[in-house]
């Protein structure tokens, strides 16, 4: 198993479309209160992982119009702030990911955010094929870069250790480089 899977490799490559859970109406997962979807399947395979059981592409249920049209419904109470993306792997689980994420971008446009946790960077993110892009392109929040085990920090808000980031998405494509999420900057834009 790769410990550092290439960004320009597509989803349906290793995808079997299964999620690992789906938790509604959770605080941990983000900001707020947030709806969050574990999908399956990582290649990162990263020492101290918290999640080792979604490694595989197979573990869990495959998605389903049902699980869709559940986290949709509850996502629509006004107390929901957004959906949380985690695994496994999300960028190596594109296909149900933008399925959910352009669905939300439908119903509700931006007045529900989207966070998103993957062991790739923005800037391989960015330079990833057209699924990882565009999937990039719909969220809000990334929490990225491989969980080290020698820089673990328990007392970082919505990650593991030292050289992941909070990204704040929209900032970061407009600027072209990696810009730091904060509280703030969100409840500026409306988010």
């Amino acid at each position: 198993m790769s410990r550092d899977p290439q960004p320009g490799w597509r989803s349906e490559r290793f995808s079997q479309g299964y999620v690992a859970d789906y938790k509604p109406f959770v605080f941990v997962d983000g900001e707020g209160v947030r709806c969050s979807l574990y999908v399956s399947g990582c290649l990162f395979a990263c020492e101290g992982c918290f999640n080792e059981a979604t490694w595989s592409f197979r573990y869990g249920t495959p998605f389903s119009d049902e699980l869709e049209d559940r986290v949709l419904a509850d996502l629509a109470h006004g107390s929901v702030q957004g959906l949380s993306l985690l695994g496994g792997e999300p960028f190596l689980n594109t296909e149900v990911c933008l399925r959910v994420v352009r669905r939300l971008r439908e119903t509700f446009g931006r007045t529900k955010d989207v966070w998103c946790w993957s062991g790739y960077t923005f800037e391989e993110l960015r330079g990833g094929s057209p699924d990882k892009r565009a999937l990039l392109a719909g969220l809000d929040v990334l929490v990225d870069g491989r969980f080290e085990i020698s820089r673990r920090d328990l007392s970082l808000p919505f990650r593991g250790s030292t050289n992941q980031r909070v990204l704040s998405v929209p900032a970061s494509l407009a600027a072209g480089r990696a810009v730091p999420w904060s509280p703030t900057r969100a409840a500026s834009r409306g988010a």
